[in-house]
């Protein structure tokens, strides 16, 4: 089974604080934490993680935080022929303030100028896709030579991209924002038609199968000829980056090998859930194992 992850790549550092900063003071934490992000790098890197054969396709620049992410993917066993640094492109870099208390997470991001198609051709035959929208004309071009291939996206923001991109994958998946922004509609989780009204606004312009992800409140979809609501685990959150991106990844993982739509969600649910007691993005990636028995553990 072989996956390929089309997607942003962004190097993380986040800072670990007790309460949201207040402007023009001064803080001292105990310690930071680094590695690699952006939502299909995410992805792949629990792919990886988890035994698949992952191809990721990406691009850095040329500097010490893409040969760090680089780095990160060579040691977790992912193919990186594709993970392209890019001269005088400076590689993504983002800033998260983790507020311990709440569970909540700020995010400045430092982004070059988007790549839209990457100079190598991807020539890999791929059994699973999964894109974020960045390099769009390249992942449209591995959308296009693996047609019979289960493909999702991770739709995170409403564009010209996602949009064209969301009409050729089997699997859209998109977050209540997304959902909102696209469908011009607030959801009230008290008034299930909203998030039906949402669902099949979505539905009728990408035509295939959707799924809009609630954060704390679950997920929402359509199974087995009715509209479901699969609840998230409750934990206690510490940090929640990449949760969304962890999600998707291990959504990709379940529903390639064989999963049904309803378990790979509570699956892929329990993979984010686990994550976000747990500080930075790949670090807090569980194992493949304490995810199959969570529901033995509590």
């Amino acid at each position: 089974m072989k996956a390929v992850c089309v997607g942003h790549s962004t190097f993380d550092t986040t800072l670990p604080m007790n309460e949201y900063p207040i402007e023009n003071i001064k803080y001292r934490i105990p310690k930071h934490i680094e590695c690699g992000g952006g939502p299909a790098s995410n992805g792949a890197y629990l792919l990886a993680k988890w035994g698949m054969d992952t191809v990721i396709v990406s691009a850095v620049g040329n500097d010490y935080y893409g040969d760090r992410i680089i780095d990160d993917f060579v040691k977790i066993g992912a193919d990186t022929t594709y993970l392209e640094k890019v001269d005088n492109h400076f590689t993504s870099s983002s800033y998260i303030i983790a507020n311990m208390s709440s569970g909540s997470r700020t995010i400045i991001t430092a982004k070059d100028s988007p790549i839209e198609k990457l100079s190598k051709t991807v020539d890999v035959k791929a059994d699973v896709i999964l894109v974020d929208g960045e390099h769009p004309l390249t992942a449209l071009d591995v959308l296009n030579k693996n047609l019979d291939s289960i493909s999702i996206l991770d739709a995170g923001r409403v564009n010209e991209s996602t949009k064209k991109i969301g009409k050729m994958v089997k699997y859209f998946i998109c977050s209540k924002d997304y959902a909102e922004e696209f469908c011009k509609m607030k959801i009230d989780y008290s008034d299930q038609s909203t998030l039906i009204y949402c669902y099949e606004k979505l539905k009728d312009f990408f035509k295939t199968n959707i799924i809009i992800t609630l954060e704390a409140k679950g997920t929402f979809t359509f199974i087995d000829g009715k509209y479901e609501q699969i609840p998230s685990i409750s934990v206690k959150a510490v940090d929640s980056t990449g949760a969304g991106d962890i999600f998707h990844g291990a959504f990709t993982y379940f529903i390639s090998n064989n999963y049904s739509l309803r378990d790979s969600i509570r699956y892929a649910s329990i993979t984010a859930g686990i994550s976000v007691t747990r500080v930075g993005s790949r670090f807090s990636i569980p194992n493949l194992k304490e995810v199959l028995e969570y529901d033995n553990i509590i």
